[in-house]
């Protein structure tokens, strides 16, 4: 699916260089991707910490899964070719947002490796960095008020991650939130403390 069908493009560069826009700005591109099961915290974090940083005068967004369903990816599934392409098409939406000098959040599940993997490799290096949103199958059904887990245990949701669909989680993430006993702020500061030391917020 992710195959080259159109012939005969070619990259148009701008007059306006990534640098020029980081300066005005005042912050480094960079795409926060947030991976975890369902219910983990990934789009709650996202949200509280586009928050903060907007509060900060930063300029942030969040690429949400649920959301992203609704328009860009609305004719894919949830079979693991279907989440492949998935991720794929995020991955390029992620890295355009970046390259223009936004802080991006993703919040999706992505539960295989080689998808998040390849997002990385599609970026330029720092500007992807993966968050693992680390909660147990038990948390997350305890968070479930939309009833996912019990449906899925039902049989009514086939291929539902980490119940009938496997979750790869990440080898080595620039950042671990074990949202088990971690608080949504205290996660949102271990967020914001990384993107501070590594130089994506300007002085």
């Amino acid at each position: 699916m992710s195959e080259t069908q159109s012939t005969n493009v070619t990259w148009h560069h701008g007059q306006v260089t990534r640098a020029e826009r980081e300066k005005l700005l005042r912050q480094r591109g960079v795409t926060v991707w947030l991976t975890g099961l369902s219910g983990s915290g990934k789009s709650t974090l996202a949200v509280a910490a586009e928050r903060a940083l907007v509060s900060r005068g930063r300029l942030a967004y969040v690429l949400d899964g649920d959301n992203i369903r609704h328009g860009l990816n609305k004719s894919l599934g949830f079979g693991p070719a279907d989440r492949t392409e998935n991720i794929r098409r995020i991955g390029e939406v992620a890295k355009l947002f970046t390259d223009a000098g936004l802080i991006v959040f993703t919040s999706f599940i992505s539960p295989y490796r080689a998808d998040r993997d390849a997002v990385r490799v599609l970026m330029p290096t720092g500007d992807f960095v993966e968050v693992f949103v680390d909660a147990s199958v038990v948390t997350c059904e305890g968070r479930d008020v939309k009833g996912l887990y019990r449906r899925a245990r039902a049989g009514e949701i086939p291929e539902f991650t980490g119940i009938s669909a496997p979750y790869e989680e990440p080898l080595c993430p620039e950042l671990v939130l074990d949202t088990n006993r971690q608080s949504v702020a205290e996660s949102v500061e271990a967020i914001l403390r990384y993107l501070e030391d590594k130089g994506y917020l300007a002085s």
